[in-house]
């Protein structure tokens, strides 16, 4: 598949994905070159990106990604360990969220006018 093909497919631009080959996030094993050099992707790659693109939106970062395509396969004792991290730091990111909604809602019950001067009574 050209770069263009891999872009369409994944929906991502063609900078990321070129982006992602210089970082490694794309390993070798995805790219072929043709006889004038130009990259040739293999169709495992579409399910590589996806992959990437999930660990994305659940919060693992680049340089996560980057670590665990290091690696070259994780034990699953280790896999289970990174989720459930993963896991606990979305815990205490929502938790920290529902404190904050329940100090606005404080504030909105504590009677603040502000055209007095903001946080006067």
């Amino acid at each position: 598949m050209k770069i263009s093909e891999v872009a369409r497919s994944v929906d991502l631009p063609i900078s990321t994905i070129r982006y992602y080959e210089q970082i490694g996030i794309i390993t070798d094993e995805y790219v072929i070159r043709d006889h004038n050099n130009y990259r040739v992707y293999t169709s495992d790659i579409i399910h590589h990106l996806n992959v990437v693109k999930h660990c994305l939106a659940v919060g693992f970062t680049i340089r996560d990604i980057q670590s665990m395509i290091s690696k070259n396969g994780i034990p699953k004792d280790e896999h289970v360990n990174l989720l459930q991290d993963k896991i606990a730091e979305i815990e205490a990111a929502q938790l920290k969220l529902e404190e904050s909604k329940q100090q606005l809602y404080d504030i909105l019950t504590s009677d603040i006018i502000c055209e007095k001067g903001f946080g006067k009574y």
